[in-house]
């Protein structure tokens, strides 16, 4: 923003001359009211001098500080929006002013500042609109919660209470999965930390109280992966001849050791051993493949 801040304040040396322009020392101290009329002048001008001139970026970087009441002005609406700073909501705004000064006309007969306003407040529209969500979220949506918000204003207004979702959308001439798309897509505007004490009205519960976000946030349960696995392995140990299985259960089930396994099949502990690492393998394989 560095780059606005030095155009907008850029003055020329008084002792080389402006052309047909009076020489304003400091533009940005200048009223709105005499802005206006010097403006019309300094716009006339503009079109007369050759861009790249020094008569030309005197005339264009005064016409930008004298009109920077118009950024403070469309700015103040935005003060309450998201974090924004007034500092950096005049410096976009800015930008959108010096658009507005390269683009009019002064033979249109319409006030600068009637042409000016729309540039500066879409300028900081899209401003907040690209920079301020917690989370990326398609435009579309973005643009569409703006159109919720109004649309449940004007519902409750009406019907002196909170509009449903299908009230919504037969308002906005929309489906209610767009409009309920259009709901989640508005939690990404903002995020709030998890260290923030947790919602639990005026006074709360003493179980709530002094407890965080965090600590309402479920983790992994070890259990359900045990699940899982035993859901993943249910059809393979049907596929495993009689033997196979028996060794598995008195070896997991019944938590046998190899040598007693090796008793009650009449085998060695060595037979037992390779019996029950090759089906453990044929195991591991048939789960590998089903992910």
């Amino acid at each position: 923003m560095k780059h606005v801040e030095a155009l907008a304040s850029a003055q020329l040396d008084p002792q080389a001359g402006v052309g047909e322009l009076p020489w304003i020392e400091d533009a940005g101290k200048v009223a709105p009211k005499d802005a206006r009329n010097l403006s019309k002048l300094f716009f006339d001008q503009l079109q007369l001098l050759e861009e790249g001139t020094r008569e030309h970026q005197y005339a264009r970087n005064t016409l930008v500080e004298m009109n920077l009441s118009l950024v403070r002005f469309a700015g103040r609406r935005f003060m309450n929006r998201g974090d924004g700073d007034m500092e950096d909501i005049v410096q976009v705004g800015t930008i959108g002013l010096i658009k507005a000064i390269d683009r009019f006309d002064p033979s249109r007969e319409v006030e600068f500042s009637t042409f000016a306003i729309p540039y500066v407040v879409g300028e900081i529209k899209r401003y907040f609109r690209d920079t301020t969500w917690a989370v990326h979220v398609p435009r579309r949506l973005q643009e569409l919660r703006v159109d919720l918000a109004k649309a449940k204003e004007e519902l409750a207004v009406v019907l002196d209470r909170d509009p449903t979702v299908k009230e919504v959308a037969e308002h906005m001439e929309l489906s209610e999965d767009e409009v309920i798309e259009g709901v989640v897509a508005a939690n990404g505007y903002t995020a709030g930390s998890l260290d923030m004490a947790a919602d639990a009205g005026e006074a709360g519960p003493a179980q709530v109280q002094g407890r965080t976000v965090a600590d309402f946030i479920g983790e992994p349960d070890p259990g359900m992966e045990t699940v899982e696995d035993l859901h993943c392995l249910n059809p393979l140990l049907g596929r495993l001849t009689d033997r196979e299985r028996r060794i598995i259960e008195m070896r997991f089930g019944q938590e046998m050791t190899q040598s007693q396994i090796g008793e009650v099949l009449g085998v060695s502990q060595m037979q037992v051993s390779r019996l029950l690492s090759r089906t453990l393998a044929k195991l591991r394989t048939g789960m590998l493949a089903d992910d």
